[in-house]
């Protein structure tokens, strides 16, 4: 309980530190990515890839909505997602949301985009040097997070630090190579596409209609959900895989302590297992874009039409996070 309420109050202040660097260096006119970041990255998160010995992976995420729109953003994209998923889904427990926003959404943003940073600056430019650098911060950003559970499991004295690190490492080393996969191909195909859209490009000329392709961003993930998420690999993650071989599964929170409208990803009135995750799916798709895009429009004031200090052209690039 002391670990769980330690977590608790460091993810509060650091989503209230990323919440002040979105309302300094993010511009209105991208707040509409915010909402498509998270709906991204809810959906994708639904498919778990199978790894090795009967354990699979799923995507954080936190490095690809970094690139896109910065760190700060990143922890309120990913906040947004794990809070969604505890309260509507049931999925990984009231008590265990502190920590679970700490190692994902704190922790993977800020060692992904640091790891991200260093390496543009070792590289160089171009889209080779770039997607490099995305590949190795995903990974670090995944072992990372892994470590950081690590870390609490041992001092909430369920398992031995040694231990505990060697098996949450050992995994998500292998589940890491699979984030920064799909990681690389999603940031290579905005790159290509639609390069004006990452954050480094945010300042180009040609100004995009954000809302518009978010909306059309959007319907991307609600087929990524409605396609993909019932070929989901049904065996343990990571972590449960973890607890399932050192005996401290019945820790795990099973049920939360507030009652989740869809627990399970269970659609209530439909029959059938495959279409009630797909429709669950879809419905925490949308609540997702709508959840983070409301957040980030409260906390990002109106700047007189993007206008900038002199109240004509476009708002100045934020400074680069370091």
């Amino acid at each position: 309980m002391k670990t769980a309420v330690a977590t608790g109050a460091l993810a509060t202040a650091g989503l209230g530190l990323a919440l002040a660097g979105v309302r300094r260096t993010v511009p209105p006119r991208r707040i509409p990515l915010i909402g498509l970041a998270a709906a991204f990255v809810f959906a994708a998160q639904m498919l778990n890839f199978p790894v090795a010995g009967g354990t699979s992976g799923h995507l954080i995420g936190a490095v690809l909505a970094s690139v896109l729109l910065g760190p700060s953003a990143a922890v309120l994209v990913m906040s947004a997602v794990l809070i969604l998923q505890c309260l509507m889904f049931a999925d990984g427990g009231v008590t265990a949301l502190g920590a679970n926003v700490f190692n994902m959404a704190l922790v993977a943003s800020v060692v992904g985009h640091g790891a991200y940073r260093l390496l543009r600056r070792l590289v160089g430019e171009g889209l080779r040097a770039r997607l490099f650098a995305t590949a190795f911060a995903a990974w670090c950003s995944t072992v990372a997070a892994a470590i950081s559970c690590a870390g609490q499991l041992a001092l909430s004295g369920t398992v031995p630090l040694q231990v505990a690190l060697r098996a949450m490492g050992g995994i998500h080393m292998l589940i890491g190579l699979g984030e920064a996969v799909i990681t690389t191909l999603v940031v290579a195909a905005v790159a290509r596409v639609r390069p004006e859209l990452l954050l480094e490009e945010a300042g180009a000329r040609r100004q995009p209609r954000y809302g518009e392709l978010a909306a059309r961003g959007v319907l991307v993930a609600l087929g990524l959900a409605s396609f993909v998420a019932p070929f989901a690999s049904g065996w343990p993650d990571g972590l449960e895989e973890v607890a399932a071989t050192f005996g401290f599964e019945h820790l795990t929170p099973a049920a939360p302590v507030l009652h989740a409208p869809l627990p399970d990803y269970r659609f209530p009135g439909v029959r059938s297992a495959a279409h009630s995750t797909v429709i669950a799916g879809m419905a925490g798709t949308l609540v997702a874009f709508g959840l983070a895009w409301w957040l980030a429009t409260l906390l990002t004031p109106r700047r007189g039409a993007d206008a900038g200090p002199g109240g004509k052209g476009e708002v100045p690039r934020a400074p680069r996070a370091a």
